[in-house]
């Protein structure tokens, strides 16, 4: 497991910018239909995300996908910026918006129950079903 980092990036028209502090270097495949609707896959996102600083927000748009959660984009370009829980503090930050050749680790998989066939990933990750994800943020 890696150290703490910050990590910075911008949507494609560098209209908005972030930094963002992970607690450790790993990220997680979220194989969700909402994801897979939003990116035309697997949402490959840092999941320790201590902290998010925005620059630009006038031009973030936040979408309520649901109850629980809020997405992301910028207005200008439409770059997923992030996912969100509206309760607690747990962001979910994609991959590519912020890698600069990083070492990460990919270490989990959720919404492993609505993965599609067609693709699989090789590495040993741990699995969580979308049930088991509910039972893990409650109260979060």
């Amino acid at each position: 497991m890696k150290d703490a980092m910050t990590a910075r990036g911008s949507c494609l028209c560098g209209a908005v910018s972030l930094a963002v502090e992970a607690r450790k270097q790993n990220l997680g495949a979220c194989h969700c239909r909402m994801c897979r609707t939003w990116g035309g896959g697997p949402l490959l996102a840092l999941e320790s995300v201590a902290r998010v600083e925005i620059e630009g927000e006038d031009n973030v748009t936040i979408y309520p996908s649901s109850d629980w959660a809020e997405r992301a984009f910028c207005r200008r370009c439409g770059t997923h910026l992030f996912y969100r829980l509206k309760t607690g503090n747990h962001y979910a930050v994609p991959v590519g918006l912020v890698d600069n050749g990083q070492a990460w680790t990919f270490d989990t998989q959720i919404f492993i129950d609505e993965k599609p066939e067609f693709y699989t990933f090789a590495n040993q990750t741990q699995d969580l079903t979308g049930q088991q994800v509910f039972e893990a943020y409650k109260g979060s």
